[in-house]
């Protein structure tokens, strides 16, 4: 009984330790490229001290990312990975989608971050020994990452073309199915969280989902093209948004 208790409390935790080590990844490449997470961290090239800004961006976000790992320092490095993410969606996301309103792509760009950025709130109020405040944090969290889904969902449908570009073809029946289905599934994922019917159930396939984006789509492109930033980065945010989603459902479990 005492390894099953000891399993269960590891695994919930996972969540929150892969949403840590994707943080880690991005870092990484940041200190690697001296430059930020591309079209996710869109900072000018123009900014004063561009590069020493990315380096210390990247180590923020490694730091973060390896307290979490720590049981100590868990709730910290959640909270700050959280906090960090949050002023991506303020200072670089938001005026983008100011600018064009209608652009669904920049929207795209709002949701990703943000889902990250709750994830980590979510995260630091799992492992606060707050009980009441924690879960009144979480449920707020839950209502914000929701939204998420739906746009990713709508990003799905409008650029459907580009979505079926991404999937391998020797998938059956084929690439476009997959982009419509693969955006329907996100929309049902974010009903479901924000409803609060099958909630957890929608958190953990989303968070499925996610990792088969990492499995079958990212990690197969990584190695045609090692050298690709681009294709690292990728890989990156979707092991942040597997760890993201499956740390909602986390949340669920633990509130019930």
């Amino acid at each position: 009984m005492r390894d099953i208790e000891v399993w269960g409390q590891a695994m919930g935790k996972l969540g929150v330790r892969i949403y840590g080590l994707g943080a880690i990844l991005l870092g990484l490449l940041s200190l690697i490229s001296a430059d930020f997470a591309l079209q996710w961290q869109p900072v000018p090239k123009g900014v004063p001290g561009h590069a020493v800004l990315a380096y210390a961006s990247g180590a923020a976000m490694i730091a973060a990312g390896v307290a979490i790992q720590l049981p100590r320092w868990a709730r910290f490095g959640a909270a700050g990975l959280g906090l960090l993410y949050f002023a991506w969606v303020v200072l670089l996301h938001i005026p983008r989608v100011a600018v064009r309103p209608t652009n669904i792509a920049g929207w795209n760009g709002v949701a990703e971050i943000s889902a990250l950025a709750v994830a980590g709130v979510i995260g630091f109020a799992m492992l606060w020994n707050n009980t009441q405040r924690a879960a009144g944090l979480s449920r707020a969290g839950r209502l914000v990452f929701g939204l998420c889904p739906l746009v990713f969902g709508l990003a799905h449908y409008a650029y459907a073309d580009f979505t079926a570009s991404m999937v391998p073809a020797w998938i059956p029946p084929n690439q476009l199915f997959w982009a419509y289905a693969t955006g329907t599934f996100h929309v049902a994922a974010g009903l479901g969280i924000l409803s609060g019917v099958l909630a957890k159930l929608a958190a953990r396939l989303l968070s499925v989902m996610f990792a088969g984006f990492v499995i079958l789509l990212h990690i197969p492109r990584v190695y045609v093209d090692p050298d690709s930033r681009l294709e690292w980065t990728m890989v990156a945010i979707a092991i942040s948004l597997t760890g993201a989603a499956w740390t909602v459902a986390d949340s669920i479990q633990k509130r019930r």
